[in-house]
């Protein structure tokens, strides 16, 4: 029969550990006392705590992100909102009220998701500057944060200016 075992010569006198390893079926003699001394660094449950100070970080990050994308998203609507305002208000022969009429219309059904409560007015308008501003709340995903935003969008007024001269 062929051994496995890795046998060290005992040369030293009994007691002190050679470094060997044990024949296959005897006794391991000393590893008691070696896991003992592991015990003593009581790292149990340090994983679990690195779990609890690392999972809520990343989720508050993450929640970040997400807040941050919904006020991107609500400024691009505003924005896209006072755009189409702008571009009703400066054709020759509108209505006074068809900026922030077309505004409000596209806030409301194009935008409905992204820009909550919007509002649009067209202060600052002169007779050759259309300005329409639009505002609104963002949807929040952080509870208990309110962000408002406002897009303001000027162009100016269409007017027909006849040829001269050849």
């Amino acid at each position: 029969m062929r051994s496995a075992a890795w046998v060290v010569p005992r040369t030293l006198p009994a007691g002190i550990p050679t470094g060997g390893r044990p024949a296959r079926g005897a006794p391991a003699r000393g590893l008691g006392r070696l896991r003992h001394r592991t015990r003593g660094r009581r790292d149990d449950g340090a994983l679990i705590l690195t779990y609890v100070i690392i999972v809520p970080v990343f989720m508050l990050a993450i929640m970040v992100i997400i807040q941050g994308a919904l006020w991107y998203l609500a400024r691009e609507a505003a924005l896209a909102a006072a755009r189409q305002g702008v571009d009703a208000a400066r054709v020759r022969g509108a209505a006074a009220g068809a900026g922030p009429q077309a505004a409000l219309a596209f806030a409301r059904n194009d935008a409905s998701g992204y820009l909550l409560g919007p509002s649009a007015t067209a202060q600052g308008s002169t007779a050759t500057t259309i300005q329409i501003r639009v505002s609104g709340h963002v949807p929040t995903f952080v509870p208990g944060l309110a962000i408002n935003i406002s897009q303001v969008v000027q162009a100016p007024a269409e007017k027909f200016i006849a040829p001269t001269g050849p």
